[in-house]
C-alpha cells in the first residue's frame, strides 16, 4: 500500500508525523451487555418511564413502564456505533451504577442501583441531574436522552408503539410512496478492490454531491465514496430510532466529549441534504461580507458566488410556493406579527408538491427520508446528475485515510461493508481527491491521514440550538407539514454585532420530543408526553461567534470539543425570550423554558402571569448537562482564507498542506454562516469545481507548451 513520504512538510516546512495507519480499533468494536447491565438498563429504564396503575384516563399509557417498551438490543446497537473511548466510559457508568458505592455519589444508602426503592431511584436521578460534578450530570443526561429516546420512538413494521395513541402520535404514514426501481446503481464489490479515477470525493452530501455532479458532467472520470448506506423510496420507513440509526452518524447519538451538545449529521447517501429539514437560506449578504473582508476570500462577494448560489437553488427547485403550515410554525407566525415583528416565509427544496393531506402530512417525516420523492437533495438532483454522466458510486465504504506522497494527495484507504455484513478492503488511486465528509468526519480524516496545520480541527461552529415549547389549548399536531416553513430574524445581529439568533421550528417526533423535554421525575415526563399533540416548539438557533474543536483520539475516531460561551450563551437567552413571548402572544397556555430545572411560564388571554421567570433565566446554571443544547449544522473546522498561517485552506479549496486535495463542505466555512447552511455549502462546492475544472485546463494548458517546446 502506498505511504506518505517521509520527506513530507507540512506548507511551513515542518515535518509531517506518520499518519494514523488503518486498525481495525478505528471501526468501533461491537458492546456486548452483561446479565448484570441488563438488570440495571431495565431498572433505569422504569425509573424514567415508571408504570402507574390504576390511572382513570389513559390507563395502558400510564401503566406501561419503560422496560416494556425497550429492547435493549437496540441499546448495544447504539453504543456499538460509538467510539471505542465512550463505549468504555458508559460501560463504567453501569458499573458505578452497580456498585455500591454509588451511595456516595448522592449521600443516599451504599446499594447498587438495582436495589434502592422506586422514590430513591428517583431520588438519585434528580441529585445527578443537578449535581456540581460535571460527569454526573452527563451520565444523567446520557442515560435519559437514550432511554427515552428509545420508549417512545421504537416501532416495529407490524406494529406502532404502545404509547403513541394516548399520545396523539400517528406514526408512520400509511404507504403511499415511490416504489421505483433505484435510479442509481451502487458498486457492490465482494472482494479487496483497488480502483482508479481522476475525481475521488469522500462524501456525498451537500458539498460531495455538487462536486460529483459538476465534475462528472465536465468529463471527468469521478468515484464517490460514501460511509452510509444508499436508500431509496420505500426503504425510508418513517420509525424514528430506525431511520436515525440508519441514517444519521453514530446511529443519531453523536455527542461533544463533555456529552453538553447532542449532534444531529446526515451518514447516508445525500448526506444531510437526504435527512435535513428542507430550509434553502441563501448567505445573508453581511456574512458573505465579513468572510470576504476578513478571511481574505473576496470571491465570497463576487458575482461568480452569486452565480453558484443562483445555479444550486435552481438545481434544487427551492420556492415558497407551498401554500400549508403546520401549527407550530402558523404561532409562530401569529406570535410574532401580534408582537410587531417581521417573519418571512422560508425557501425550500422541494417539487412537485401539492396541497393533499398526503403531500402535507409526508413532509414532516422527510427529516427521516423523504419516502415521496418531493424533497430535492443530491440524491435527486446532483449524485443523479454524475451518475448518469459515468461517475461511479460507492456506499457503505468508510476511508480511514488519504494517501499522500511528496506532497501530493494520490488516493485514499477504507473498508466496505458487503451486503452480508463482511469488511474488504478498498484503495482508490486518484488525481484529485475532495474530502466532504461534514466538519466532524473532515478534519478527522485529514488528521489521520498525516495533516497537522495549527487550524485544522479549531473553530468549530454549531448553531447551538435550544427548545422553547409551549402548551396550545387547541391540537398542533407538530408531526405534520413542513418542519421549518417560517423564520423570524429579528434577533440575528443583536447589539450592533453581526452575532445573534434565528427562531425557527424543529421536526417533532415521538422520540425526539421525549429526549428534549426536561425530566424532573417519571409521572411529569408521562404528562408532559400526552400533551404532545398540543405542543408547538420553536427553535433558537444561535450564530455562535466563539468555537470548539475537533481532534482524534489514539485510534483516529473524532472528539469533539466545545462548551458554550458567555457571550454566546447571551444571544442564545434572547432568543429564548423571544420565543417565550410569542408563545404567549400566540396563545399558549404554558411554556416550558430550556433548561434542566424545567422553569415554566404560565399565560391566560395572551398575556404573560409570571414574568419574574424570564427576568431570573439568565442566573440559572447554564453549565454543560445543566441545560439541553442541540447541534444539526456543524461548520469552519478546516475553514479557508487568504493567510496560510490561520487557515488549513486556500480560497480555491485546496488545502495548504498538501497539492491536489480539496475539501468542499461546511468545515470549509471561515465562519459560522448564520442560516441554515446547506444551500452555501452547495454554492461554495460548486464555486471550488469550477476552481478544479480552470486548474485543470491551466495544467493541460501548461503541459502542452511544455511538450511544444520541447
Amino acid at each position: 500500500m502506498p505511504t506518505i513520504s517521509r520527506k513530507l512538510t507540512n506548507f511551513s516546512g515542518r515535518r509531517l508525523p506518520t499518519p494514523v495507519r488503518r486498525s481495525a480499533r478505528f471501526s468501533p468494536a461491537r458492546m456486548i451487555l452483561s446479565a448484570a447491565h441488563h438488570s440495571t438498563l431495565q431498572a433505569l429504564a422504569d425509573t424514567f418511564i415508571p408504570g402507574f396503575a390504576g390511572r382513570p384516563e389513559q390507563p395502558e399509557f400510564w401503566a406501561r413502564s419503560g422496560s416494556e417498551g425497550i429492547d435493549l438490543q437496540k441499546v448495544a446497537e447504539v453504543l456499538s456505533a460509538q467510539p471505542l473511548g465512550a463505549q468504555q466510559e458508559f460501560e463504567k457508568l453501569l458499573g458505578l451504577l452497580a456498585n455500591p458505592m454509588l451511595g456516595l455519589t448522592w449521600f443516599g444508602p451504599l446499594k447498587p442501583f438495582v436495589r434502592l426503592e422506586p422514590e430513591q431511584r428517583q431520588q438519585m436521578l434528580r441529585s445527578w441531574a443537578q449535581s456540581n460534578l460535571p460527569q454526573l450530570r452527563k451520565g444523567f443526561h446520557a442515560l435519559r436522552k437514550l432511554l427515552v429516546f428509545l420508549y417512545y420512538g421504537s416501532s416495529g413494521a407490524e406494529q406502532g408503539n404502545g404509547a403513541w395513541a394516548a399520545m396523539g402520535y400517528p406514526g408512520p404514514l400509511p404507504d403511499a410512496v415511490v416504489d421505483t426501481p433505484k435510479p442509481i446503481r451502487t458498486l457492490q464489490p465482494t472482494t479487496d478492490t483497488t480502483y482508479d479515477c481522476d475525481v475521488l470525493v469522500i462524501g456525498s452530501g451537500a458539498g460531495g454531491g455538487v462536486v460529483a455532479g459538476e465534475m462528472a458532467a465536465a468529463g471527468y472520470d469521478v468515484l464517490v465514496v460514501e460511509k452510509g448506506p444508499y436508500c431509496h423510496g420505500c426503504d425510508f420507513t418513517q420509525r424514528e430510532v430506525d431511520m436515525l440509526g440508519k441514517l444519521y452518524d453514530a446511529k443519531g447519538a453523536l455527542t461533544t466529549q463533555n456529552g453538553g451538545v447532542a449532534l444531529l449529521a446526515g451518514s447516508c447517501l445525500g448526506g444531510g441534504t437526504t435527512v435535513n429539514w428542507a430550509g434553502s437560506f441563501r448567505t445573508p449578504d453581511y456574512v458573505l461580507e465579513e468572510w470576504a473582508r476578513e478571511h481574505q476570500v473576496p470571491h465570497f462577494t463576487s458575482q461568480e458566488f452569486r452565480y453558484s448560489l443562483d445555479a444550486v437553488a435552481q438545481a434544487l427547485s427551492v420556492n415558497t410556493s407551498y401554500t400549508r403550515h403546520n401549527g407550530q410554525n402558523q404561532a409562530l407566525w401569529d406570535g410574532s406579527t401580534k408582537l410587531g415583528q417581521e417573519v418571512k416565509l422560508i425557501p425550500r427544496n422541494e417539487k412537485g408538491l401539492t396541497d393533499s393531506d398526503q403531500h402535507f402530512q409526508g413532509l414532516g417525516y422527510t427529516t427521516m427520508g423523504d419516502r415521496y420523492g418531493i424533497k430535492q437533495g443530491t440524491l435527486n438532483t446532483y449524485l443523479l446528475q454524475a451518475f448518469q454522466h459515468g461517475a461511479r458510486i460507492l456506499a457503505d465504504t468508510r476511508i480511514d485515510r488519504v494517501t499522500v506522497q511528496a506532497g501530493v494527495a494520490t488516493g485514499a484507504e477504507g473498508v466496505h461493508t458487503t451486503a452480508d455484513g463482511r469488511p474488504v478492503q478498498i484503495s482508490v488511486r486518484a488525481k484529485r481527491v475532495v474530502v466532504a465528509g461534514g466538519a466532524i468526519q473532515t478534519p478527522a480524516l485529514l488528521l489521520r491521514s498525516g495533516l497537522r496545520h495549527p487550524h485544522l480541527g479549531q473553530h468549530l461552529h454549531l448553531h447551538p440550538t435550544v427548545a422553547v415549547s409551549g402548551v396550545y389549548p387547541h391540537r398542533i399536531d407538530p408531526w405534520h407539514g413542513p418542519s421549518m416553513s417560517v423564520v423570524n430574524d429579528s434577533f440575528t445581529r443583536l447589539n450592533g454585532t453581526n452575532f445573534g439568533a434565528k427562531l425557527e421550528t424543529p421536526p417533532a417526533h415521538a422520540g425526539l420530543m421525549a429526549m428534549v423535554l426536561p425530566w424532573l421525575s417519571g409521572e411529569q415526563h408521562k404528562q408532559m408526553m400526552l400533551d404532545a399533540a398540543h405542543l408547538g416548539s420553536f427553535i433558537v438557533l444561535t450564530r455562535d461567534r466563539d468555537g470548539g474543536r475537533v481532534s482524534i483520539d489514539k485510534h483516529g475516531a473524532a472528539l469533539i470539543d466545545y462548551v458554550l460561551s458567555d457571550f454566546d450563551r447571551a444571544s442564545m437567552l434572547r432568543g429564548v425570550r423571544a420565543a417565550a413571548e410569542i408563545h404567549v402572544a400566540a396563545g399558549a397556555s404554558k411554556v416550558y423554558l430550556p433548561h434542566g430545572t424545567l422553569p415554566t411560564l404560565h399565560a391566560a388571554n395572551g398575556t404573560l402571569l409570571n414574568p419574574e421567570v424570564l427576568d431570573q433565566l439568565p442566573y440559572l446554571g447554564w453549565k454543560p448537562n445543566q441545560f439541553s443544547l442541540y447541534s444539526a449544522h456543524q461548520m469552519s473546522t478546516c475553514r479557508m482564507g487568504g493567510d496560510a498561517a490561520t487557515h488549513p485552506l486556500k480560497p480555491s479549496g485546496e488545502t495548504y498542506e498538501v497539492r491536489n486535495l480539496f475539501v468542499a463542505d461546511g468545515s470549509a466555512f471561515p465562519a459560522c454562516s448564520g442560516v441554515n447552511p446547506m444551500l452555501t455549502i452547495m454554492a461554495l462546492a460548486h464555486h471550488t469545481a469550477q476552481e478544479m475544472k480552470a486548474g485543470s485546463a491551466t495544467v493541460s494548458l501548461t503541459t502542452n507548451r511544455m511538450a511544444t517546446s520541447r
